[in-house]
């Protein structure tokens, strides 16, 4: 099924892509049984599993169910290698880039990346090492805060090698941010080569929408993962996600230039899929037997015309 979410991605383009930036991220689906593989996740303070999701822009490409037990990265590699694979036997010279928080940022997704020539921008926790080798960045960060008394931002780059790498240095972008609650720097591992503060905050930053396209996965009940085998919640997590591809295509083709041409799946769900009609079907034609007060009418229909002629 996860096929049937890659082929409608790839067929949503016309022309072969220079660029694809992949974007991984977790996040907790609440239990309340006894269902197979659930786990205490002490992170979210609650039973959960911990579905693992691949977006491409707004496209949905993995919908990947996970117990919480693990950790956040994992199958993330083999992920990515089905991913890449798939998409350069369609278009064998498009460049990939992973992006993903520090929850990803383990030595066998970054070692595959090289190996594979795959690009990524993947956040990379503090610590001890890295706020000293950006210490005076911080530094600059502060005086200037101290004398504006607004935020301050400052960025800079290094090179650095983690112990559990086993390679040369990676290239490391530094934030150091400073505000009224004092020093927050954050870190960045890339192999990319823009100037660190566009990679920052146009290529890394970008990420941040990914969480929208999750919510709009719950929206779509994703997290009804309650029957009692590990399996059928796939199943179910499949599911929506499939018909997450099916309403993004409807908000994508038909509903461009509309109200809703940015809206949310759920209110798209709501104002165009979740309403009163007779539906007639015969050899020739569909009929839409709509309420005469349906306030949207005239958007449904609009919708319905342009995807006759996509």
């Amino acid at each position: 099924m996860h096929e049937v979410l890659l082929q409608q991605f790839i067929r949503s383009f016309k022309t072969a892509p220079e660029e694809l930036i992949l974007d991984f991220d977790a996040t907790n689906d609440p239990v309340h049984g006894e269902q197979v593989g659930r786990y205490f996740s002490a992170f979210y303070d609650e039973y959960c599993f911990l579905p693992l999701f691949v977006f491409c822009g707004s496209h949905l490409l993995t919908a990947y169910l996970r117990s919480a037990s693990r950790d956040a990265a994992h199958n993330a590699p083999a992920v990515l290698k089905c991913l890449v694979t798939r998409l350069r036997q369609q278009w064998p010279q498009v460049r990939i880039i992973v992006r993903a928080d520090a929850g990803f940022c383990r030595p066998l997704l970054l070692s595959w990346c090289d190996r594979h020539a795959v690009d990524y921008v993947i956040g990379m926790a503090k610590n001890s090492v890295l706020l000293t080798r950006s210490r005076s960045t911080q530094l600059i960060a502060m005086l200037a805060h101290q004398i504006t008394g607004e935020k301050a931002v400052e960025f800079d780059e290094f090179t650095y090698s983690a112990g559990s790498w086993r390679r040369q240095e990676r290239r490391m972008i530094v934030k150091a941010e400073h505000t009224a609650q004092g020093a927050n720097p954050r870190f960045v591992v890339t192999s990319l080569t823009d100037d660190p503060k566009t990679l920052y905050t146009e290529r890394y930053c970008a990420r941040g929408e990914m969480e929208n396209r999750i919510k709009e996965q719950q929206y779509l009940f994703s997290d009804r993962t309650s029957c009692h085998l590990w399996w059928p919640n796939q199943f179910r997590l499949l599911l929506s996600g499939l018909a997450y591809t099916l309403v993004n295509g409807l908000r994508r083709l038909a509903l461009q230039g509309t109200e809703l041409a940015h809206a949310q799946v759920n209110t798209i769900r709501l104002k165009l899929c979740k309403v009163a009609a007779i539906v007639i079907q015969n050899t020739r034609r569909i009929r839409f037997l709509l309420p005469s007060h349906y306030p949207y009418r005239d958007l449904f229909e609009t919708a319905l015309s342009n995807l006759n002629t996509t």
